[in-house]
């Protein structure tokens, strides 16, 4: 028989995968109630009231990164819950640094698709039903801030405005908080792979098909994706991020052969639910595959990995 854990931890070994390149996303719920998405098993929304008790256990297996997606109870048009002092985000980043202080770093997520019921990464033009890049950019400096000074160690704006990392950072840096980093969601690929994501955790299935094409980039213009990391470089950005992982190998080779930046790619909730799937069905062993994956994704460059997966494989890792 073959010893799978003494070959997991073998295979971590050689490939050089440790804990510190892994971040695991959080998604903290305003309702009372631990909730399984239905098309991702194995995770769930994480309750306000629960959070510390389930960052201990995030921290004993030696998982120091999270970043946060806050999952309000009321949503308008105009997103105006996502910059509230108590809103979902602001309060659990206010609960993690009294507790943990900085052994935990804490990222959130500047984006306004889960406050807004349009289910749109940035706010509509009333009149023509487009979505207004420059006061979007406004909003998002706005979260951005209420997030600074609630305690966050780093921004991560993954609207795909133009422009959104120079206003965040002129925001950030006009009123002293210019320690905050930014990880700019550079090149944020408009995918299908996003839909449990937005299906089951933040809208309903009216609005999971939504077109984000006029604001997201495509797959097939690497040149485009070159241009989006290289501005937001320009604007300010400490690290940049590339999503969907899992087709874009490639990318990330070219991305950081180019810029020496830190790179940071996600393995998406569709990436995650077709390895589920597949497992499920017998078709591969899911921490092989995991392994593997990360492995893959490291070799092409990736300095850090935001992963569904992360808590589950954290021990064989180094």
């Amino acid at each position: 028989m073959v010893d799978y854990e003494y070959n997991y931890y073998e295979f971590s070994k050689r490939c050089s995968l440790y804990k510190k390149d892994m971040i695991f996303p959080l998604f903290v719920d305003e309702n009372d109630k631990f909730q399984e998405l239905n098309v991702m098993p194995g995770f769930f929304k994480i309750p306000y009231n629960s959070i510390i008790h389930f960052l201990e256990k995030i921290v004993e297996n030696g998982i120091h990164s999270v970043i946060l997606f806050g999952i309000p109870k009321l949503r308008n048009n105009q997103a105006t819950t996502a910059t509230s002092t108590n809103g979902i985000v602001q309060k659990t980043l206010r609960l993690i640094k009294s507790n943990f202080g900085n052994k935990i770093t804490t990222i959130t997520d500047v984006c306004i698709c889960q406050y807004n019921n349009t289910g749109h990464c940035g706010l509509l033009e009333k009149a023509k039903k487009i979505v207004d890049n420059d006061l979007t950019i406004e909003l998002l400096s706005k979260i951005a801030l209420s997030h600074a000074i609630s305690g966050v160690d780093v921004v991560a704006p993954s609207s795909m405005m133009d422009g959104q990392v120079q206003r965040i950072k002129k925001k950030l840096d006009t009123n002293g908080f210019n320690k905050v980093k930014i990880l700019s969601f550079s090149a944020k690929q408009c995918s299908s792979l996003y839909k449990p994501f937005r299906s089951e955790t933040f809208f309903n299935k009216s609005v999971s098909e939504i077109d984000k094409s006029t604001y997201q980039v495509s797959y097939y213009n690497p040149r485009q994706i070159l241009r989006e990391i290289e501005m937001d470089i320009h604007e300010g950005s400490n690290m940049v991020m590339i999503k969907p992982a899992m087709a874009s190998l490639d990318l990330i080779y070219r991305i950081k052969s180019i810029y020496q930046l830190p790179l940071v790619v996600q393995v998406v909730s569709g990436e995650y639910s077709m390895i589920k799937a597949a497992a499920a069905n017998g078709l591969f062993d899911e921490t092989w595959y995991i392994l593997n994956l990360i492995s893959e994704l490291k070799r092409a460059g990736a300095d850090k990995i935001i992963s569904y997966s992360s808590l589950n494989i954290s021990k064989y890792l180094l």
